[in-house]
């Protein structure tokens, strides 16, 4: 039985021979394309459950590529980079991708982001669908934030961590234990990684993400969400 059908995206041969060795080998049905504008007709044809997809390629760049690819919001999508900086993970993510991989990367690596990208956190029988915190709504079904006439879509795992953290409203939740509860066992101390999403997220979420008042960093802990949800 097949763990996943994955399509890689990749204008260096080599990268595309090597992954297919070793995701075929982990029991993935795998697929390849050389450049963003293949990658969207394999996206149609094959239908993928992840795509791992390149930065820089000619033609069609990876952003952008993504951001039409994030359409579908079943498909998970990692974003593979050469740059380990903040920014530039920081920017794949705000173009929809669910990760990202930096090159060079170790094969047990990346396998558990695959794992972990595929990993969906089922909401809670009692979760509601739709929250609002002042000038804020949530719609967890739409996968949307509305903050007054803006609204902006959210990844699944923008949506899986900020459901987390709404439902454990006005409590410091560690790094680990949100690392852990999103991402999988795998994930744990991983600061860094988490702080990128997070950054990303309170783009989507806050008035001014640069002094958050919804998501505010608890030093040496985590993270807090501020505010009693409502449902609605």
């Amino acid at each position: 039985m097949s763990a996943g059908r994955i399509l890689v995206v990749d204008d260096e041969p080599q990268i595309r021979r090597i992954m297919r060795t070793t995701l075929t080998g982990a029991g993935y049905e795998v697929d390849d394309a050389k450049t963003g504008e293949e990658g969207l007709t394999k996206v149609r044809e094959f239908r993928p459950d992840l795509v791992l997809l390149d930065i820089n390629m000619p033609g069609m760049g990876g952003l952008a590529a993504c951001r039409e690819m994030r359409t579908d919001p079943n498909v998970a999508i990692i974003m593979l980079t050469v740059h380990n900086t903040e920014a530039a993970k920081v920017e794949a993510l705000d173009a929809g991708a669910d990760d990202f991989v930096t090159k060079p990367f170790s094969t047990p690596e990346l396998l558990a982001r695959i794992r972990a990208a595929l990993r969906r956190v089922p909401a809670a029988q009692s979760a509601p669908s739709r929250l609002r915190i002042g000038e804020l709504t949530i719609d967890f079904a739409a996968r949307t934030v509305t903050r007054g006439t803006s609204s902006v879509h959210l990844t699944p795992k923008e949506l899986e961590l900020l459901r987390y953290l709404t439902q454990h409203a006005n409590e410091a939740v560690p790094h680990r234990e949100l690392l852990q509860a999103i991402w999988g066992p795998d994930y744990g101390d991983q600061v860094d990684y988490l702080r990128a999403f997070i950054k990303s997220l309170r783009k989507k979420v806050e008035p001014d993400a640069d002094h958050p008042q919804y998501i505010t960093t608890e030093p040496w802990i985590g993270y807090r969400f501020n505010g009693m949800p409502e449902s609605s």
